[in-house]
């Protein structure tokens, strides 16, 4: 008979994320999950510093699903633009995405994403973050740019890896940081846990 641990590093992942554009990632490198989106409050508490709040929210995220599907190890994400400690949230209307792409116009801003991992009733988490550079941007391309549509849902109203590629000049760090899950992090994740990653993994073209 397989010891718990053993059943435990082969169980499926349970994402805790609707975010089509963690799936694709998880898609990339072949790891198989599923989606439970978490069902938490999103919103920064009072004199909560941009990392503080994006870890909190993704060890919710976790716990809460976990609750829901306590066999299984759950992964939640969050992840914010800080601009000298302000949190740049996704944006709540047209309005909003054209502020705060005229606050990031011309400017570095930080990209932290937190990431926590539930497994057999413990938590392990940790953050990456990566620096963005924006070109300046004028109030036709801002304009332009809000009624693609494409920064309705995304943090700091803009998707690297879409169409708001075009407004960044340099980065450092990892670009699936900024996308919303540093994939170059899962394995010492799990390893905490004492899960197997590698041998999980299924890529793209295998």
């Amino acid at each position: 008979m397989p010891s718990e641990t053993a059943a435990t590093s082969t169980s499926t992942l349970v994402l805790a994320s609707a975010s089509p554009r963690r799936r694709q990632l998880l898609d990339l490198i072949g790891l198989p999950f599923r989606v439970v989106p978490a069902d938490v409050d999103e919103a920064p508490r009072e004199g909560e510093g941009p990392v503080e709040y994006a870890r909190r929210a993704a060890r919710e995220k976790a716990a809460e699903v976990a609750h829901r599907c306590p066999d299984e190890p759950v992964l939640g994400a969050d992840t914010v633009v800080d601009v000298d400690g302000r949190i740049l949230g996704k944006p709540g209307s047209k309005r909003e995405a054209e502020e705060m792409l005229h606050f990031l116009s011309g400017r570095d801003h930080l990209v932290h994403t937190a990431l926590a991992l539930m497994s057999d009733g413990s938590n392990r988490e940790l953050f990456d973050t990566a620096t963005v550079r924006f070109v300046p941007l004028d109030n036709a391309t801002i304009g332009w740019y809000v009624e693609t549509g494409e920064p309705m849902d995304k943090a700091g109203a803009y998707a690297i890896q879409g169409l708001g590629g075009l407004m960044v000049a340099s980065m450092t760090g990892s670009p699936h940081t900024v996308v919303g899950l540093p994939i170059h992090r899962l394995p010492e994740l799990f390893e905490a846990h004492d899960l197997e990653f590698w041998k999980q993994l299924n890529p793209v073209g295998q």
